[in-house]
């Protein structure tokens, strides 16, 4: 009989894995534990539902029992895993129950940082990690006018461009000097940040929140420097910290994911993790495509062929309507050059090394056109 795989977690990693797993070997048993409802969705469509006229309901293909006919797979809905034993390859969950594991794969993401703050309404602050969330949200936007969001990297940016075109007054604040600092040069920063503010956000950078406060009929945002906003509603959107407890509890080695190889194996070699969970070789990449690749690599393991991941170069699509974006930003400690054509049609930023090779890029606006003639320059990331 085929070993069995548990797969602990239900987003777009786990099903992944038991999707590709299913083409490759359709009589293994897989047996999917989810934390929430564990109907499919796509997360990152969470970030763009106003703007494409959708609401939360619509963004679920697939309820549990869909996904049990269609994959052939054991779904357990509400099962939140509480500890790993290692030893006996045995998992419990919160219900109590023990589920035994041949093969184990963490594909349980991770959890929106909150930052600290003062004031009597930093209870009141939103984050948006999953479809319950969302739902949450766009349930608090009716009747609303004006939401402010902390942050403005990739999801911030997004949600942003996402409210304002639907109609909201928009503030996004950030410590950074420039929205997207992590993907974008300064200059192409400034060029996504003037499309955005004609779109109607308003951005306050340079900055961070001091204190939140409920006010008689809003929330009043006090920054550190000194300027006050009245919201409706608050979202943090200042990034994520990856759900490493589990494992690190069982013994498993974590750093700022839980470590893998590039067979996704961990320190236990029938416990495997991807996603955002997971630091692949010493890759962290919370992104669809890497996730993808993953997942294939995955399956072709427990399938029986021993597969290493291999990630190529994957530029990162930024959905915002307002300033179309593609980004393939170099390694921080990489030493090079930004080499920056700016015209009112868009940005082409292009990062050279020392040796004249491209290694990364950012291309804004009519700029994205020549995404598919650089993107083959570039460097895989993981051979």
């Amino acid at each position: 009989m085929d070993s069995s795989v548990v797969i602990v977690g239900s987003g777009l990693a786990g099903y992944a894995v038991a999707r590709e797993l299913r083409k490759l070997n359709t009589a293994i048993p897989i047996t999917l534990l989810s934390a929430d409802h564990g109907g499919f969705y796509s997360k990152p469509m969470l970030s763009n539902v106003l703007s494409t006229g959708k609401d939360p309901a619509s963004l679920l293909t697939g309820n549990t029992e869909k996904m049990r006919s269609q994959l052939k797979i054991d779904i357990r809905p509400n099962h939140c895993v509480t500890t790993i034993n290692v030893a006996r390859n045995v998992i419990q969950s919160t219900n109590g129950e023990d589920v035994s594991y041949d093969q184990l794969i963490l594909a349980i993401g991770a959890d929106q940082i909150r930052l600290p703050m003062q004031g009597d309404a930093v209870g009141k602050i939103y984050t948006v990690n999953d479809l319950d969330d969302y739902q949450t949200f766009y349930t608090a936007l009716a009747e609303k006018k004006c939401v402010s969001i902390i942050g403005a990297g990739l999801i911030g940016c997004e949600f942003a461009n996402d409210l304002a075109i639907a109609g909201y007054r928009v503030h996004v604040i950030d410590i950074s000097l420039e929205p997207l600092g992590r993907l974008l040069p300064p200059e192409a920063g400034a060029f996504f940040r003037h499309k955005l503010e004609a779109a109607g956000v308003m951005f306050h950078l340079n900055t961070s929140v001091h204190s939140v406060n409920q006010t008689e009929q809003t929330i009043r945002i006090t920054l550190k420097n000194g300027e006050e906003i009245e919201s409706d509603l608050v979202l943090s959107a200042v990034g994520l910290k990856p759900r490493t407890e589990l494992a690190e509890a069982a013994g498993l080695p974590v750093n700022r994911g839980i470590i893998v190889n590039r067979f996704l194996q961990t320190q236990a070699n029938n416990i495997y993790a991807l996603g955002d969970c997971a630091e692949v070789a010493g890759k962290f990449l919370p992104f669809v495509m890497p996730i993808t690749h993953a997942a294939r690599a995955l399956a072709a393991t427990l399938a029986g062929n021993p597969t290493p991941v291999c990630y190529p170069a994957m530029p990162i699509l930024v959905k915002t309507p307002s300033c179309a974006m593609i980004a393939s930003p170099p390694d921080f400690d990489m030493p090079g050059d930004w080499h920056i054509e700016t015209n009112e049609n868009g940005v082409k930023a292009l990062f050279i090394n020392e040796a004249n090779e491209l290694m990364g890029f950012a291309l804004l606006g009519a700029a994205t056109a020549e995404k598919s003639a650089l993107t083959p320059r570039l460097p895989a990331i993981l051979m």
